[in-house]
């Protein structure tokens, strides 16, 4: 049972990775996998309302796909996207990328290894992780302009998406430490964060909602 105080600060972690930019057209896109095939939905909505005329879907698997998406995340993202009116050929897969800095950083040498030139990005992740993102995004690549985008719903409803309450306030914890330590170990750029948020993150890592935390000393963003 998740009690009332948990509920309000996964909302305030929730809110602030929202970074609240309104989509624009960009050189590409980048959309980042994950469990969430609504990232791939998001993009080809995106696509369709001309936003870009190439993305990059980039991702391996992890612990949380490697059954659901044993092809790798980012092929699933690219089949997903065909089916809905994506064509293949405004498609790359990069399918090595283990982590954010990973689908970062594999993602640009794919797009330079084709020349394509690239000024602006439109970066397409989870709800939660928009913020970790685009620190990321920042750090590794910093001369081009980013623009995060997500799928539009509440936290219930993306909640009710997922079918598992904990395993998305794990995940939030996770990101919300990765913004805090990160920047000291040179993967992000640094945020500033409130202490309303540095309160709620600890209320939450302290009642257990730990599975997602990365130790202090990974290396991987």
């Amino acid at each position: 049972m998740i009690s009332v105080q948990a509920w309000s600060d996964a909302q305030k972690l929730w809110d602030f990775q929202r970074m609240g930019h309104k989509p624009r057209p960009c050189s590409v896109a980048v959309g980042l996998g994950s469990h969430d095939l609504g990232v791939a939905d998001t993009t080809a909505d995106l696509y369709h309302r001309g936003m870009f005329p190439l993305v990059v879907f980039t991702g391996a698997t992890s612990r949380t796909t490697q059954e659901r998406m044993p092809r790798g995340e980012a092929e699933h993202y690219r089949e997903r996207a065909v089916e809905l009116g994506v064509p293949a050929g405004a498609i790359l897969v990069e399918p090595h990328a283990r982590n954010t800095g990973d689908n970062i950083c594999f993602s640009r040498a794919i797009l330079d290894e084709r020349r394509v030139p690239v000024s602006s990005v439109l970066l397409v992740s989870k709800p939660y992780e928009e913020r970790r993102s685009y620190a990321t995004a920042r750090k590794l690549w910093p001369d081009v302009e980013w623009v995060c985008a997500s799928t539009s719903m509440t936290l219930p409803e993306y909640v009710d998406s997922v079918g598992d309450a904990r395993l998305v306030l794990d995940m939030m914890v996770g990101a919300q430490q990765r913004l805090m330590i990160y920047p000291r170990q040179g993967f992000m750029i640094e945020q500033e964060i409130p202490d309303g948020i540095k309160a709620a993150y600890e209320r939450l890592r302290d009642q257990g909602f730990t599975s997602r935390l990365a130790p202090a000393t990974s290396d991987q963003a």
